[in-house]
């Protein structure tokens, strides 16, 4: 049985709704608008030009969308990206098949699935090696000092409370490098607090279509 289905957004890519957690994937007014807005422009390009292997963390792999964009920046603009996707509940492989993200991004239509196909890390490509981690973030501590951007991409506070803790944020300050950032579609007050009680320093940013805010967090410089 299918825990998940299929849903076509705004900007006419595809994202999924989850049926056990009542909610979708990425924003139905546009999943790929989306991601652009809040993980590429608001994160992947503000990184200094002077960081040669830009070491990414996405808690909450899901589709692979945010992947397939880093992988698509990291080659039109000529730079290396090492990414880790934490993600405990994958989607079926039949469903990251027929989504139109490679279509529309213009993409080999074999890498959604090929995500999920091992715990090893992959070389998808000269400037793109990716590794999956399946785990739940619970129980996930990663390296120290050593990540320049985070991607935090999980289901909301209201599903999942347990991923936005002062706690679980705490652990991804420390695994970021010193001006390190981390994005996420959220701007509930409990995550602004948790951000901030974990060291963050934190900015609202307009937020894409159908969305007014969203939320970048630094670690500061000292």
């Amino acid at each position: 049985m299918n825990i998940s289905k299929v849903v076509l957004t705004q900007d006419g890519s595809h994202t999924l709704f989850n049926k056990q957690s009542g909610e979708h994937y990425h924003s139905i007014f546009g999943a790929i608008q989306e991601s652009k807005h809040i993980f590429i422009d608001a994160g992947l390009e503000v990184i200094d030009k002077e960081v040669k292997t830009i070491h990414i963390l996405e808690i909450g792999l899901g589709t692979g969308l945010n992947t397939l964009l880093s992988m698509q920046w990291a080659e039109a603009n000529g730079r290396r990206i090492d990414y880790t996707g934490l993600e405990a509940f994958p989607p079926e492989i039949i469903q990251l098949k027929s989504l139109n993200y490679p279509h529309l991004l213009k993409m080999d239509k074999v890498l959604p699935p090929r995500f999920y196909s091992t715990e090893s890390k992959q070389k998808l490509s000269p400037s793109f090696h990716f590794k999956w981690i399946h785990q739940k973030f619970e129980g996930f501590y990663p390296e120290g000092n050593y990540y320049h951007l985070i991607y935090f991409d999980a289901f909301s506070p209201e599903v999942q409370p347990e991923m936005w803790t002062e706690e679980g944020f705490l652990k991804l300050y420390k695994s970021l490098k010193t001006g390190g950032i981390l994005t996420t579609y959220s701007c509930k007050g409990m995550v602004k607090r948790a951000l901030k009680a974990a060291g963050f320093q934190i900015e609202k940013l307009p937020g894409p279509p159908g969305k007014r805010e969203f939320l970048r967090a630094r670690v500061p410089v000292k």
